[in-house]
């Protein structure tokens, strides 16, 4: 459950906050928690000092450190702010609004769970549900693995032994051994906002249907950001490959655009392997092929939001082995 994010919304859709799951609880910053329960910031510091200085609460087992990167104008900015768990969120909630406090508490008691125990039924009915879907696939996999080991010095077999690294992945998807990391540790290069937005308008030349690339909300913004995210020294996403994956993930799943949601994932998602010097491999080819880039693309789009963490480490399985 490390570094687990989700959206909370109360019951009236009036509040909406991005949650951060960590060490088995929930982590708010003062202006999350003044938000959570309709009040100030000054109102919730007040509450935190006097919840410490009665003794309910000790500083050192209820606030921590988190790094926020947040946009500032045109600036992206970094600063380390107090977070608060959630004994310190609902012992301010008591006081404040009991009734907001109870919500949340039921709505975080409910996601801990789901993370805690739920987790292993779900993989293991998702484990079934893909042996029965994938038996055939299996079944040919092996056949033609043994073609490629027994017979790649055959001249009728040599054309299988091109697609030998394409057939291991496939394996290991069946048999749930993708990438879990990727392998570039290097510092990342992060477009701006300006950046990708300049794609997105050269793209309109060739796509154009009056609404393409105009955005519903913030959630492109969000998406940008989110793959430089950390707490305290600790990198959300530590490689380059975890990042990318995430950064096509997020910009397909938020559909914050009228128009062209995939088409503007990918091209974001090849600026920024561009950026980080990943766009070509070692040996000067590109990294992904037109086929490739638009069959990840479609199978993130396809995808269930349960699955997503099978469809990134498919992305960084791909990178990680054509570099």
């Amino acid at each position: 459950m490390e570094n687990q994010i989700e959206i909370y919304q109360s019951n009236d859709g009036q509040t909406q906050i991005e949650v951060k799951f960590r060490e088995e609880t929930i982590w708010l910053t003062q202006k999350q928690i003044a938000s959570l329960f309709g009040t100030e910031i000054p109102a919730i510091n007040k509450h935190t000092k006097n919840i410490y200085k009665d003794g309910e609460l000790k500083a050192d087992l209820t606030v921590s450190k988190m790094e926020i990167v947040q946009f500032e104008g045109l600036r992206k900015v970094s600063r380390k702010l107090d977070v608060y768990n959630l004994d310190m969120i609902l012992s301010i909630g008591y006081r404040v609004n009991s009734s907001r406090a109870t919500q949340f508490r039921q709505w975080a008691t409910q996601r801990l769970k789901d993370y805690l125990i739920q987790g292993y039924a779900i993989n293991e009915k998702r484990l079934a549900q893909k042996k029965q879907e994938i038996h055939i696939l299996k079944d040919g996999i092996r056949i033609l693995s043994r073609a490629i080991e027994e017979k790649v010095d055959s001249q009728d077999n040599l054309w299988l032994s091109q697609f030998a690294k394409g057939l291991e992945l496939l394996d290991d998807y069946d048999h749930e051994s993708l990438d879990q990391k990727g392998t570039s540790t290097q510092k990342a290069r992060y477009p701006s906002i300006e950046d990708y937005q300049q794609i997105i308008h050269m793209m309109k030349a060739d796509f154009d249907s009056g609404i393409f690339g105009k955005e519903k909300d913030e959630g492109f913004q969000s998406s940008v950001i989110q793959i430089s995210k950390g707490f305290d020294e600790e990198d959300f996403y530590p490689t380059l490959e975890e990042k990318a994956a995430t950064l096509l993930y997020l910009v397909i799943k938020n559909h914050s655009f009228v128009d062209g949601n995939k088409r503007i994932a990918a091209a974001c998602f090849l600026l920024f392997l561009k950026e980080n010097s990943l766009l070509t491999t070692r040996h000067g080819g590109l990294i992904l092929s037109n086929e490739a880039l638009a069959s990840l693309t479609l199978f993130v789009a396809a995808s269930k939001p349960e699955e997503m963490e099978t469809v990134k480490r498919l992305i960084i399985s791909v990178l990680n082995r054509n570099q």
